[in-house]
């Protein structure tokens, strides 16, 4: 089992920024990727941002440029540093952990960018 608990999110104005954390802890060392979801209002679920074990990173066409993602292992929490926030960004954010056969995620932090 892998618990997640996301953190960072708020209100911004558009053009500002905000970090979200995501602190991890259980069964740390079977998670292979660690990945950002978001999911507006009437939308489906989205990919954002993910990382590998290994430090490698790959993010969605439409947060390229704008939106970092890293880890802290030491610390056990991943980060997704957003710049350049639009209002279409606005959705509840969900911090992903994979492992073989399982995948977990967080409760969600809201995420409101206004313009």
């Amino acid at each position: 089992q892998v618990q997640l608990v996301e953190s960072g999110g708020g209100l911004v104005q558009a053009g500002g920024s905000l970090r979200l954390s995501c602190a991890y802890s259980g069964s740390i060392f079977s998670i292979n990727v660690m990945d950002w979801t978001r999911q507006a209002p009437g939308k489906q679920r989205e990919f954002v941002a993910g990382i590998t074990s290994g430090g490698s990173t790959n993010y969605a066409d439409s947060v390229k440029g704008r939106f970092t993602i890293s880890r802290d292992n030491a610390k056990n929490t991943v980060f997704l540093q957003m710049n350049s926030l639009k209002p279409e960004d606005t959705a509840v954010y969900y911090c992903n952990a994979e492992s073989i056969g399982y995948r977990y995620w967080g409760q969600g932090t809201q995420v409101t960018v206004s313009s």
